[in-house]
């Protein structure tokens, strides 16, 4: 793989123009600073000519004719000296935050563009690869932005001056160093493009061992349980070993870089005083821009300059790794900023409304009473209150277009309706609910919610409609009434504590030590498995829609809570349309309509009764004859 492989082209061109958007004022500040402080970096050649000229035109002259001369020489010199000590503080703290406060903005884009993408992205993509955009590919920007960037363009700025004035003095001796740098730069390229090549290798064997280092931690119980200790030690040995691998192969050829282009500056230095050395002792005439015969005066300073020149193509090489790692950071990065949003064309919203006389009024205040809003050609809006009434018609769907998931699913849920969904796994349960909150959109047929196309409702009005609670709860660090306001923001604590009481989560939360004020971390590690589920139903329950969905709430909780959680689920269900998924078939009796799905048809559709007097599937799958997985 080739150097020029690991990264998008035009990375570095977009990385500038999004600093300069960043810091529109500081970063052509930071710039000017760096051009200065190397342009005079390469001054002292011309001060050390002039010195030696002053000397040889002056020779057997006393102090008092060529001191004045010399000491304002060094006088001009150190006046340069003191504005580019002052440019190099400008530009040092300018960049610490820059830098800083860059890595911060990219940061908070690349979280707000997150929020922004399908659900989609995130059942693609795994969720440490997702996370490695945060810490690996930001990390690697900060050295590149901080370090490197400003290196090389104060590098490149010094060589590009040292040899203008090679040329300004003399063409011949400049070509010598051409030549010199020339076999230098084949150098570089054929060790610095391996070097580069195995370190971005290490990056990605470092993302491997956290990956595995992380699986292995979550789970560390079932490693114990069934003796797993040295398989998982050989798993890990074996990823480690290639990290080994790619980081002594990158390391060497990082660390033989520099001794080699350091000797070959030695090498060009001697050459150039060979060559200066010859040309003097033959008086060849001196091909130069300035017109200047060649005398010691010019060799000297000449053999300072080739040091120079030397040691800046030695720093750029130093820093080609951390250019190329930082430039394949930036496209990651910005492969992830690019990432299509979430399409969101609905222009139906959900508000708040007052009734009097029949008639709905949309209101600023929370009235209770929610409705759609329907924008109407004439300017004018039309409200339909919310009741929860969902319904499907002819449904297609696939996540893979080549693959479909469900075939022709129709369905309806009038206000009030408890409605189940049972079936084997991956018969399209799921994918329902997951068409209902348009995480993905249907291929064909229809979804209405309150009589409305779900395509022209706005999909955070959508979802605000529909409460859902999942089987994997998710708790987030924080007070556990914090936890319960997550489903409704502007939650009072009275309502999230009602909402507790209603889910049958009160009680436990009681007998937490701080209470409602219990501080959850780790996903809520400190609390059981049922424990965090009643959170989540509470939590679902503040939210108040008129529309719940309940993907195996109930699976993680035993059979004792459960009774418990029932008779809140019954509470919290009346009034309300009401989809539950479930295995265990004991939670689903009193639905209203069953649905069994399978190879995503729904086969069978009725209550229980009705379906266990048909004696088919469901029949065969309550009473056992046919196991459900």
């Amino acid at each position: 793989m080739k150097p020029k492989q690991l990264y998008q082209k035009g990375a570095l061109r977009r990385l500038f123009f999004m600093l300069l958007s960043f810091y529109p004022v500081a970063l052509p500040l930071v710039i000017l600073c760096i051009i200065f402080s190397a342009a005079v970096s390469a001054m002292p050649a011309v001060f050390m000519q002039n010195i030696i000229a002053v000397l040889e035109q002056n020779a057997g002259a006393g102090w008092g004719v060529i001191g004045p001369q010399v000491l304002r020489l060094a006088l001009l010199l150190a006046i340069l000296y003191a504005v580019s000590l002052i440019s190099s503080f400008v530009y040092t703290r300018a960049m610490a935050i820059l830098s800083q406060g860059a890595l911060k903005k990219m940061r908070e884009n690349l979280f707000g563009h997150m929020q922004s993408l399908p659900v989609q992205y995130f059942d693609a993509h795994a969720h440490g690869d997702i996370m490695s955009h945060y810490t690996n590919d930001v990390d690697t920007l900060r050295q590149l932005i901080s370090q490197s960037l400003p290196q090389l363009l104060g590098s490149g700025i010094m060589v590009f001056t040292l040899f203008s004035i090679m040329l300004y003095y003399s063409v011949w001796m400049a070509l010598v160093v051409l030549f010199g740098v020339s076999f230098m730069l084949l150098v570089v390229k054929k060790i610095g493009g391996n070097s580069a090549k195995f370190f971005m290798r290490q990056q990605k064997a470092i993302g491997r061992t956290e990956g595995l280092v992380e699986e292995m931690m979550a789970g560390q119980k079932v490693i114990k349980v069934f003796c797993h200790e040295s398989e998982a030690k050989k798993g890990f040995d074996e990823v480690n070993d290639a990290l080994f691998h790619d980081s002594e192969q990158a390391n060497t050829f990082a660390n033989v870089l520099p001794p080699v282009i350091m000797n070959i500056g030695n090498l060009i230095y001697v050459l150039v005083a060979m060559v200066g050395g010859a040309l003097l002792l033959s008086k060849a005439p001196n091909l130069s821009i300035s017109g200047l015969a060649l005398s010691i005066s010019i060799v000297v300073p000449f053999l300072n300059m080739t040091r120079q020149f030397s040691g800046n193509i030695n720093q750029v090489s130093q820093q080609l790794n951390a250019v190329i790692m930082g430039l394949a950071g930036a496209s990651r990065i910005f492969a992830l900023l690019d990432e299509k949003q979430e399409e969101d064309n609905g222009t139906v919203t959900l508000v708040n409304v007052a009734e009097q006389d029949g008639v709905l009024t949309e209101s600023e205040h929370r009235t209770g009473i929610w409705a759609w809003k329907q924008p109407q050609a004439d300017g004018t809006a039309h409200y339909t209150r919310l009741s929860g009434d969902v319904r499907l018609q002819s449904v297609d769907f696939g996540y893979d277009p080549k693959k479909a998931v469900l075939h022709e699913v129709t369905l309806f849920a009038e206000p009030g309706q408890k409605v189940a969904f049972v079936g084997a796994t991956g018969a399209g349960k799921t994918t329902i609910t997951n068409l209902l909150n348009r995480f993905y959109d249907i291929a064909d047929g229809k979804i209405r919610y309150d009589g409305i196309n779900i395509n022209k409702i706005r999909k955070s009005d959508l979802r605000r409609a529909i409460g859902m609670v999942l089987q994997d709860t998710n708790l987030f660090t924080g007070t556990v009434l914090e936890n319960i306001r997550y489903g409704r923001l502007d939650a009072t604590d009275e309502a999230c504590i009602a909402a507790a009481k209603l889910a049958g989560a009160d009680d436990f939360i009681t007998r937490l030590p701080e209470g409602y004020a219990t501080l959850l971390s780790g996903n809520g590690t400190n609390l059981s498995q049922g424990q965090r589920q009643l959170l989540a139903i509470a939590r679902a329950a503040v939210a108040d829609p008129p529309v719940m969905i309940l993907d195996e709430a109930t699976s993680s909780i035993d059979t004792r809570t459960e009774a418990i959680v029932q008779r809140g689920m019954d509470a919290l269900m009346k009034g309300r349309t009401v989809f539950v998924i479930a295995h265990r078939l004991s939670t689903v009796q009193n639905s209203d309509v069953i649905m069994v799905l399978e190879n995503g048809c729904i086969i069978e559709r009725g209550s229980h009764a009705h379906l266990i007097t048909e004696g088919g599937k469901y029949y065969q799958l309550y009473t056992g004859a046919f196991e459900l997985e």
